[in-house]
């Protein structure tokens, strides 16, 4: 059995205006090391991420959408 912890990290992004752009940032984000999920709301502009703080920190993440072509900045809902 694993012990891992995974905790539920929300990011608020900025620029992104199609759903083509949702698939991009959660290819990207999916990408990293011990990222469990990741759920690009485009509505409300939030990206839901649930990952292991150890091996995918939130700058690793907040990089991870700069790298898609986005901003996001942590987000405390």
């Amino acid at each position: 059995m694993s012990t891992t912890t995974t905790k539920k990290t929300t990011l608020r992004a900025e620029g992104f205006s199609c759903p083509s752009c949702v698939a991009k940032i959660e290819k990207q984000v999916g990408r990293l090391k011990g990222v469990e999920s990741v759920k690009v709301h485009f509505a409300t502009a939030r990206i839901e991420v649930v990952h292991d703080p150890a091996l995918a920190s939130v700058d690793e993440l907040v990089a991870a959408v700069r790298k898609a072509g986005y901003k996001a900045t942590p987000s405390a809902f």
